[in-house]
This record gives C-alpha cells, structure tokens and sequence, in this order.
C-alpha cells in the first residue's frame, strides 16, 4: 500500500508545534528545578540564594532565541514538505483514467489493443472472460464493465512488461515471461500472472484505478479467456 499526500501547510504546522512543545518542556522544566531549589533552600537544606529578577539584556536574549527557533521551525517544516512526495493524482493513489467511454472507443479502433497509464504504471485491457475454477475477476474486484487494470510489472524480477502487438501478449523483454491479454501467465519463469488494481467506475463515468493496492495476480494455469494461444509471432524470443 501506499501513503496519502500530506500538505506543505500541515508539514510545517507540526514542526513548529513540535519545536514550541520542546520549548514549553524545558522552560517548565527550569521552573519546577527553581521551584525545588527554593524549597530546599527553605527547609535549610541549601543556603538561600538571593531572589534575582529577569534582567531587560535576559529578557530580550531569551525573546530572540525563540523568535529564531520559530524562523527556524517554520522554516524547515517548510522545506522538508517541499522535498516530501506528493503522491496525490500519481501512482500509489486512486487514478481517473479518464471516461469510460472514450477508454473503450479507444481500445475499439486499436484493435483491442490496451490503454497504457503511464502516471499510475497500468494498462486497461479489454476483458469479457469467464470465471474458472477459484478465479473470478468480478469478485476480486479488479473488472468493470468489460475491462480491467493491469500492473505494469512483471512478476518476475519487476521489468516492465510491453504488449507485443504481433503475438497479442504480454511480453517481458528481460527474462522472457509472457502472460495472456488478461495478463495470465503462459510462459517463461514468472511465478504467477500479472498483479492487477481495483477498478471503479464512478457516477460521471470516469474509470478509477486504485494503484495503492495492489492485488496479487492469478495463478499459473489460469485461462479465463480464448483463444489462449498466441495470435501471432514472438516479440521477444522464448526463454
């Protein structure tokens, strides 16, 4: 799973409150040592010292510390929520796709070909298979009205997976795996299918991926769909 994005503003609110809370602790902390000392002192355990007021040079060293440490604080908060990574709209977080309807005018004139996100690192197939055996797709959630949403990478050792256009499968380049249109595994040494993401399609018609979980792909030997065998020529020579 993956994190929600965190406002410069919250970012840096905290850390000035951290740094005033740290401020109050040891201010109060002075204050009960003196408070002590002059108990002591009172019950005879220590020679009194005589009472000392806040000098004006005191005062306004001590104002100028803290304003230095607020600068500083706020400073800093508002550096590190620069620096830190705004996963909002990007992978890791729910992803409009775009409308449903232009998804799939889109796969229609390709070909049946699938939509590649780049941002959230998936691709929308075409699916209208059939569940089998302990895979059903509609349950799992990760299909919607005749697609579904597949992680880019392969299951392998992670390169990314191209769709070969000549075979109609997927087709890693680095070790060889190959899996379906569905993204089921067929060959090569990946241990399972490819992983997928929840797809949604919500009131206005726009395609939502959840890339912040990521769903375990099927099985080897899972084939909802047909024809199962390649359409055509490897893109990337069998292993």
């Amino acid at each position: 799973m993956r994190t929600l994005a965190v406002s410069s503003g919250l970012i840096a609110a905290i850390v000035v409150l951290v740094v005033l809370n740290m401020f109050a602790v040891v201010f109060g902390l002075s204050f009960v040592r003196a408070n002590r000392a002059a108990e002591a002192a009172a019950a005879g355990e220590l020679p009194p010292k005589p009472a000392k007021g806040v000098s004006r040079r005191d005062f306004f060293r001590h104002s100028l510390l803290a304003s230095l440490a607020v600068f500083g604080a706020a400073f800093g908060g508002a550096t590190l929520a620069f620096l830190w990574p705004n996963l909002k709209g990007g992978f890791g977080s729910i992803i409009n796709a775009g409308a449903l309807k232009d998804i799939q005018e889109q796969i229609s004139q390709s070909g049946n070909l699938p939509v590649y996100n780049g941002a959230g690192r998936f691709y929308i197939v075409p699916y209208n298979g059939t569940a089998t055996g302990d895979v059903d797709y509609s349950k799992e959630g990760v299909t919607t009205d005749g697609i579904m949403a597949l992680y880019q990478r392969c299951v392998h050792l992670g390169c990314r997976v191209p769709f070969c256009n000549s075979s109609k499968w997927f087709e890693c380049p680095c070790h060889g795996s190959k899996y379906n249109e569905a993204g089921e595994y067929k060959l090569g040494p990946a241990p399972h299918g490819m992983d997928r993401f929840k797809i949604t399609v919500d009131g206005s018609g726009n395609v939502l991926v959840n890339t912040s979980e990521i769903v375990l792909g099927p099985p080897r030997g899972t084939d909802t769909i047909s024809p199962s065998g390649p359409q055509g020529a490897f893109c990337v020579a069998p292993g």
